[in-house]
């Protein structure tokens, strides 16, 4: 439980489905700049509990978040990439370590405010997790990294609703939380001054900032200040507008370019988990590269070792190294990934 409407009206529902709910927060970060759109605010929980009448407790996970969910995060900007931390923290920690906790504490479930629906086929033997009812803030996305064992023991009872619906029954039940904003900040706040802090001697050292011709048209102060299809702050000037095309690790070589130089053929994904099992070596599904960016046509090809060679059958302008790639077969999440390295070249269309 965060204190948000989400989880809070999460618990009313579990109580009235007859559940014994027990509500537990996870103390993660305690860096300086915290705010009420944070989900990882964990205060006002304990009054909302109280209010459910349900028992509370707080888990201090912060030196386990710092080592497996910020660390890799700044490694990851500086390295040129852009991460994703929200989606290790709930692969990791809301449906990971917590679930550990609770099945070492001998509780059945762990049930999260996430927008999201699991289904159990009793035929296969298999679950199956679909996209939320309200597309507005589905968050299947996040969840892409969970496992058999994982679904099995998670309840996300706000798959169903609408968040409108969810914010008239917090409304309802009287609670604080009930019109308080989304959270929508990582808990790190200023994301530069963290990356900073992890860097090892050498890693901040200012590069060139280049078009595809190798011309140079300015300098910067960090590859870890721009992220693949950035526009705005680039520190060059140009009669057109520019976007950033590559950012290269060992050279700090920043290639930035027009608009139509964004586009690419597709992707390459590590570290793929799959919820539904491939239909062989290749097939046709979606890929969405972004949480907020709509799903694209696609063919994904194993290649092996827990990589896939994924190739657009429709436009899309970019992608940007470590983000997450989430593969669907319409309300369905097949699967996903990190993205390794765009591959370069028109968009395949069949």
């Amino acid at each position: 439980m965060s204190g948000g409407v989400d989880s809070s009206v999460t618990a009313s529902l579990l109580l009235d489905q007859g559940y014994d709910v027990m509500g537990v927060s996870l103390q993660l970060w305690e860096g300086e700049a915290r705010g009420p759109r944070i989900c990882s605010n964990f205060r006002g929980a304990e009054d909302v509990a109280a209010r459910l009448g349900i028992p509370h407790h707080i888990l201090d996970f912060r030196a386990k978040f710092r080592e497996s969910v910020v660390k890799p995060f700044a490694q990851s900007y500086l390295a040129g990439q852009t991460p994703n931390p929200c989606v290790a923290c709930n692969q990791d920690f809301k449906l990971g370590v917590l679930l550990d906790w609770a099945r070492s504490q001998e509780i059945d479930c762990v049930a999260t405010g996430h927008y999201a629906r699991v289904v159990h086929d009793s035929s296969r033997g298999r679950y199956s997790l679909l996209r939320g009812q309200d597309r507005n803030k589905d968050q299947s996305y996040f969840l892409f990294g969970l496992t058999q064992g994982q679904l099995a023991h998670s309840l996300f009872p706000l798959g169903e609703l609408h968040k409108e619906q969810v914010r008239d029954r917090a409304r309802v039940l009287g609670l604080p939380s009930a019109d308080r904003p989304e959270s929508q900040d990582i808990c790190f706040g200023d994301h530069r001054s963290l990356v900073e802090s992890f860097a090892r001697e050498g890693e901040l050292g200012e590069g060139e900032i280049t078009d595809r011709a190798g011309n140079v048209l300015g300098t910067h102060r960090g590859i870890h200040r721009f992220t693949v299809g950035q526009r705005k702050g680039l520190g060059v000037s140009s009669p057109d507008p520019l976007y950033v095309l590559e950012i290269e690790k060992t050279s700090k070589r920043v290639l930035v370019g027009k608009k139509d130089e964004l586009g690419c053929q597709g992707h390459i994904a590590h570290s793929v988990n799959w919820i539904e099992p491939p239909e062989g070596d290749e097939f046709l599904a979606e890929v969405q590269v972004r949480y907020r960016s709509s799903p694209v046509p696609c063919r994904i090809k194993s290649l092996g070792e827990g990589r896939s060679e994924v190739q657009f059958t429709a436009f899309f302008p970019a992608v940007s190294p470590g983000q997450a790639a989430v593969f669907y077969r319409g309300e369905q999440v097949l699967g996903g990934g990190w993205i390794e390295r765009a591959i370069q070249g028109p968009t395949v269309r069949h």
